[in-house]
């Protein structure tokens, strides 16, 4: 067999490709996102960013029913998103193969929470897979078509951010044609959940768990190694690995298939060793699991409930020694870049002491000093409802000050419904939309105001100004966030406004936009050392004791440092891309 070096991410693409998969939808996520990047590179495979999860497992189950194999992929929170459908779909399940991949993030790299979305196997009781390495991330994706179609249910592929960004060597084969017609067969007992079907149904998953208990009991993704007997250790994913380097020479029962679990196994791999030790990241699931069934275990010590684990402290725990999580952490917090056009909306909202109601993005960022402007951050769509809940509440003089902002992308996920609540309610609120024409946090993919698709193609653009028009805000400006003065007047004519207003700050990513603009030098003799420029938080600002300067490197030529500065002490090199301080 060839044998490729592969990111995780990029073996799921891969052995999706190898089983035949017809379509990849999704939305980005980190870790997950890379998947979909991947396989659009791939012949054959349609792939596309959905607006958001819940449409994305919409749009592949509906093609899993005319017999398609289908990836939705997704991060972990993107389950929440998604969990309607999914719920439902284990009734239903599909003729063709349905894989769902959950991108978990334990250590909280870049999410706001640390879920374990193995809880979602047994609330949707639904088979899960958790592949411990990029080679059987490649095989067990191959496998998951096989089961869902051999049980007619969506399978959970489960990743960890680890197992997404790692990389390693990875055998593959070609791709086999899948000698299939898709076709629809009309079946409404099957498909259309209404109670008196769905209760049958029902009976049927009761029936299907039983079925594939049985299958985990023989499947070869559940396996024992063998080792010394005074040391057995369950574990799967990427604590598997971690729990070998920290105890090579230990007995370990390796969990492939981590649901339903293979008890009978189990039960005798418990009774073949002196003591049973079980590795999880997050969640006592598995640990629990067994207790219920009389197993006796050992289970990490509550601080490793938080954060990643890691061979030292999983070592630590087997030995029973005090152990502490992994918490990323150290070096430079992160901040916007140089010209991003987030910033001069904070500093705006700052002077203007704004209580922002935030979102899921890179203006999320907006929370760090010195620009310390957000307020709230939930989850994707959140700042809207957020918003108008503390406007309802709050004395007037403060309500009026309260804001929602928003990403382009995160409203095109889910913010539109927060509009709409608004306007319907007849609520007073003031919406900002940060329009930067990607989703710039997890690497600038496309969305539905980008006009572009996840092939390269061009699509529809949605013009989110025309959009809130139509649904009927009261008013709709949109502004450039890098002429402050236009800003400031947008969102303190939108305070003093009745209903919906919504400002778009339209000016595309800094990272994306490379037009040579002049580069800002400091003229240090009409300087002052006020340092107002320095509170704008720009990376190229360099405050020294005796000067401040701009660094040419770094400078975006925004101009913002220019319209902050109060004594005309900031100005544009004559050429775009050349200092006078260099």
């Amino acid at each position: 067999m060839k044998r490729l070096l592969l990111s995780g991410n990029e073996a799921v693409a891969r052995g999706s490709w190898e089983a035949g998969v017809r379509l990849g939808i999704g939305y980005p996520g980190t870790p997950s996102t890379e998947i979909l990047e991947a396989l659009a590179a791939c012949d054959g495979p349609e792939t596309e960013w959905a607006p958001n999860e819940k449409v994305a497992l919409e749009v592949g189950l509906g093609a899993a029913f005319a017999g398609a194999r289908v990836l939705v992929t997704m991060k972990h929170v993107g389950v929440n998103v998604a969990a309607d459908p999914l719920m439902t779909a284990a009734y239903t399940g599909s003729p063709g193969g349905l894989v769902v991949v959950s991108a978990d993030d334990p250590g909280m790299h870049s999410s706001q929470n640390e879920q374990d979305n193995r809880h979602y196997a047994r609330f949707a009781k639904l088979p899960m897979l958790e592949p411990s390495s990029s080679d059987e991330a490649r095989r067990y994706v191959r496998d998951a078509f096989d089961i869902s179609e051999r049980f007619g249910c969506p399978v959970i592929l489960r990743l960890t951010t680890r197992i997404c960004h790692a990389t390693g060597p990875v055998a593959v084969e070609e791709p086999q044609p899948l000698d299939r017609t898709y076709h629809f067969e009309k079946d409404a007992s099957r498909y259309v959940m209404v109670p008196g079907n769905a209760r049958k149904r029902h009976v049927l998953v009761e029936a299907r768990l039983d079925d594939l208990a049985a299958f985990s009991e023989a499947s070869p993704l559940n396996a024992v190694i063998e080792g010394d007997s005074s040391l057995g250790i369950v574990a799967s994913g990427v604590a598997y690995e971690y729990a070998r380097e920290a105890a090579p020479d230990a007995s370990f029962f390796k969990l492939g298939l981590s649901y339903p679990l293979p008890l009978k196994r189990l039960r005798a791999f418990a009774e073949s060793v002196d003591r049973v030790a079980v590795v999880e990241e997050l969640d006592d699931i598995v640990a629990d699991d067994l207790r219920r069934e009389g197993i006796t275990v050992h289970s990490k010590p509550p601080a490793l409930r938080c954060g990643e684990l890691n061979a030292t402290n999983v070592g630590a725990f087997l030995a029973g020694e005090p152990a502490e999580p992994s918490i990323p952490g150290g070096g430079q917090p992160p901040r916007l870049c140089p010209g991003c056009p987030h910033r001069p909306s904070f500093l705006v909202l700052r002077d203007l002491k704004a209580i922002v109601a935030g979102d899921i993005g890179c203006y999320t960022l907006g929370v760090m000093p010195p620009l310390t402007s957000l307020d709230s951050c939930i989850c994707m769509g959140a700042s809207i409802g957020v918003g108008i809940g503390l406007r309802k509440v709050l004395p007037p003089d403060e309500g009026r000050r309260v804001v929602s902002a928003i990403g382009d992308s995160t409203f095109f996920h889910s913010g539109v419904t927060g509009v709409i609540q608004a306007i319907y309610n007849k609520e007073d609120a003031v919406i900002l939309i940060f329009d930067n024409g990607t989703t710039a946090m997890t690497g600038f993919q496309d969305h539905p105001g980008s006009g572009r698709r996840l092939d390269g193609d061009a699509g529809a653009t949605i013009d989110a100004a025309a959009l809130c028009t139509a649904i009927g805000c009261d008013s709709v400006t949109v502004v450039d966030p890098y002429n402050l003065g236009d800003l400031k007047g947008a969102l303190e004519g939108a305070f003093g406004a009745a209903g919906v207003n919504v400002v778009i700050l339209r000016r595309a990513c800094r990272l994306l936009d490379r037009t040579a603009r002049p580069v800002m030098v400091v003229d240090h003799e009409a300087c002052t050392l006020c340092r107002k420029c320095v509170r704008t938080g720009c990376p190229a600002i360099i405050s020294g004791e005796e000067a401040v300067s701009i660094d040419p490197r770094l400078c975006a030529g925004c101009g913002v440092c220019r319209q902050v500065c109060p004594f005309d002490a900031i100005h544009p090199a004559e050429a775009p891309g050349t200092s006078d301080q260099e």
